[in-house]
């Protein structure tokens, strides 16, 4: 089952000789379950891609289907909608509130939504990642590992259908790194979550399911890690 299907996915920016062609032409999908690293280097278009799949920002033409919903046929404050409740993030720099605790932080935008925290989910989360200990933990007395997987407990606790991951190890040491994409990993296996993530990082790209290279906006590979 398709969680994820963009079609002719085109950012340009400027006209004519000075057109920057973030994305030009993408077309990939992503099942059900599946972990999908897209790799490229800066420039490449790699968080352009990611912006567009997230609805963070609109294509100047092509489109997005999540859950089978074409995002960008929504009007903005449904898309916003449509994005808290089967978009979760993880971003590179973590974005916790500081003045909430672990278990504030992760439930956040579940009460955003006006939804009620399922518990027993959101604890076997916790327990997962071996934050356990650290619920009433302000994120200013954790390390930066500890701190990004309060991120992805948060992403997951809303139970999207699609989990983004934008260089979540970018602020973390090597041995953080590979801590955290494992329990990424885990998690998503446990879970049954569907995982879109982007690095540059060709050692982290590895744990995925499939790699899909990006370079100055086009797919140019896509296989699966064996």
């Amino acid at each position: 089952m398709e969680v994820l299907k963009t079609e002719g996915l085109k950012k340009y920016y400027g006209e004519g000789s000075t057109c920057v062609k973030a994305l030009d032409g993408v077309d990939f999908t992503v099942e059900k379950g599946e972990f999908v690293s897209i790799i490229g280097t800066s420039g490449s278009g790699k968080s352009t891609l990611l912006n567009m799949i997230g609805g963070l920002d609109h294509p100047t033409s092509g489109t997005v289907i999540v859950d089978g919903k074409n995002i960008f046929s929504l009007k903005e404050e449904a898309l916003t909608i449509f994005r808290r409740r089967k978009i979760g993030f993880v971003f590179q720099s973590f974005n916790l509130v500081p003045v909430l605790n672990v278990y504030e932080n992760i439930v956040l935008p579940i009460e955003l939504d006006g939804n009620e925290t399922d518990k027993s989910f959101v604890d076997s989360i916790i327990n997962t990642l071996g934050l356990q200990d650290k619920v009433y933990s302000l994120p200013s007395q954790l390390s930066g590992g500890q701190q990004q997987r309060v991120a992805i407990a948060r992403a997951l606790a809303t139970k999207p259908v699609l989990l983004l991951a934008d260089e979540p190890t970018g602020n973390l040491d090597s041995v953080t790194s590979n801590d955290v994409m494992g329990l990424l990993k885990v998690t998503g296996e446990r879970f049954g979550q569907t995982i879109v993530m982007i690095t540059h990082n060709e050692e982290i790209a590895q744990m995925a399911d499939r790699i899909i290279r990006i370079e100055d906006g086009r797919i140019v590979n896509s296989r699966g890690v064996f």
